[in-house]
């Protein structure tokens, strides 16, 4: 039973390890969201709050955004919906994995699935036994333990520090799914999703086209969709 014990808290370990990267990588995006909150009205435990219970950066961050600039409620959940969507898919993509786990472990991968989670889910033995959960566990839950540490610090910082919004600390949004994205380009069809969703977010981006991040998802996904089925006639 102690040996049992020992192999899975090796898991749990050697899971928050492997997540290390990407949870330093997302301090800039936590300071910028828990100094954002702040500037925008929100209370320090409100700011908490927000990061303990949503867990989606992006979301967060444009949530806070609408409050400000006071748009109504349908508004904030249509944009949390489309931002949040691709949880959707992560979900369909683990289905088969996870299904016959029991509800209580579902629950809380699904809580844990972050965008940084997924990237480490490729594996094809991925939550299959317990020992592979308790390490998407310790993967998970390290990496929310880490969020919140950077809301905390973002909403000191945000209290006493001048804006730090104009610090360009946004950057690290991009350049985390970057990392996240480019070592998953290994095949044609990959490469040309990437590239058409990159090139029509940019051109959206220039005309200001409502929406313009999600149709350049569509569109990327197509392109490496017909790219691929042509490939393998």
């Amino acid at each position: 039973m102690i040996k049992r014990q020992k192999a899975l808290l090796a898991a749990v370990s050697k899971g928050a390890v492997d997540m290390l990267p990407l949870s330093l990588a997302v301090l800039p995006w936590g300071i910028l969201f828990g100094s954002l909150a702040i500037q925008r009205g929100l209370s320090g435990f409100e700011a908490q709050l927000f990061s303990a219970l949503v867990f989606g950066g992006a979301v967060q961050i444009v949530t806070v955004e609408l409050m400000a600039e006071n748009a109504s409620l349908v508004t904030i959940l249509f944009s949390a919906l489309i931002i949040s969507s691709r949880h959707f898919l992560y979900g369909l993509t683990l289905r088969e994995k996870l299904r016959v786990q029991p509800l209580s472990w579902r629950m809380s991968i699904g809580f844990l699935l972050t965008d940084e989670l997924f990237s480490l889910s490729g594996h094809p033995r991925a939550y299959q036994n317990k020992f592979r959960l308790y390490y998407a566990l310790g993967a998970g839950g390290s990496f929310y333990f880490a969020w919140n540490t950077w809301t905390a610090v973002g909403i000191v910082a945000g209290s006493w520090l001048p804006d730090l919004t104009k610090l360009g600390l946004d950057f690290a949004i991009a350049a985390t799914f970057i990392a996240l994205v480019v070592p998953e380009i290994k095949h044609l069809s990959t490469l040309i999703c990437v590239v058409v969703s990159a090139f029509f977010a940019l051109v959206f981006s220039l005309f200001d086209v409502a929406f313009g991040l999600v149709a350049a998802a569509i569109l990327g996904m197509l392109a490496g969709f017909f790219v691929q089925k042509l490939r393998s006639k």
